[in-house]
């Protein structure tokens, strides 16, 4: 069974109004159920993506996050998420990026790219947006295909130009991003129907365009040379 299923959206709903240890510990098995039925549709996917992508994740259940919330340094203390979610690595040093998939009543999306970079990855980004004027990124992100998929790209940004950079820059646009990200949302309708694996997986695959131009600049130094 890899489809979504209500049940799945509809114990979130009851854990995010009784988010406490006594009402989950009552619900337990309930969850144990419906946390199977996540399983199915992440090894489901995982399969898919194997298809069009090395993927480094050996499991649909490897994938899955903890529903637990790491409470210790955050003011919010609610011990558990109200959401089902996951994510897959590319494998090897040569594909860069990763997937993610979010599934929460009123909230659902997928996405992916590059949450967190170190200070060199996001250097040699910068720097090859900024020799290029960012016109292959800039290609990639205003293609038909990924306006459709994804509106946007995402991610936060400084307020001016990054150290060393010319704040005049005709990329700066681009320059001033410290993440990358792509995302989808998804109605519950949507997430419900039963093609949401398959839309969930073609846009893992859309992101391929994105995925493969920061894999090629984060593989290669600013001569083309690789790096691996």
């Amino acid at each position: 069974m890899a489809n979504i299923e209500k049940s799945s959206l509809q114990f979130l709903s009851d854990l995010k109004q009784n988010n406490n240890r006594e009402w989950f510990n009552e619900h337990k098995n309930e969850y144990i159920v419906e946390h199977e039925k996540i399983i199915s549709f992440a090894d489901a996917l995982l399969q898919k993506m194997s298809t069009h992508d090395h993927i480094e994740t050996v499991s649909g259940k490897k994938s899955l996050h903890r529903i637990y919330r790491d409470i210790r340094f955050s003011k919010d203390k609610t011990p558990f998420k109200s959401n089902w979610s996951g994510g897959f690595r590319r494998a090897t040093a040569a594909l860069r990026g990763s997937y993610y998939f979010h599934i929460e009543p009123g909230n659902s999306f997928v996405g992916g790219g590059f949450w967190g970079p170190n200070k060199e990855d996001m250097l040699r980004v910068r720097e090859e947006i900024a020799e290029t004027d960012g016109k292959e990124l800039r290609d990639i992100i205003t293609s038909k295909q990924f306006k459709d998929m994804f509106g946007e790209l995402r991610g936060e940004q400084l307020k001016t130009a990054p150290k060393g950079f010319d704040k005049e820059h005709t990329a700066i646009d681009l320059l001033r991003y410290k993440q990358y990200l792509i995302k989808r949302d998804f109605t519950d309708k949507e997430v419900l129907n039963g093609t949401f694996l398959k839309e969930v997986n073609d846009t893992f695959e859309a992101m391929r365009p994105f995925f493969d131009y920061m894999s090629d600049v984060l593989t290669t130094n600013s001569n083309g040379v690789s790096l691996i």
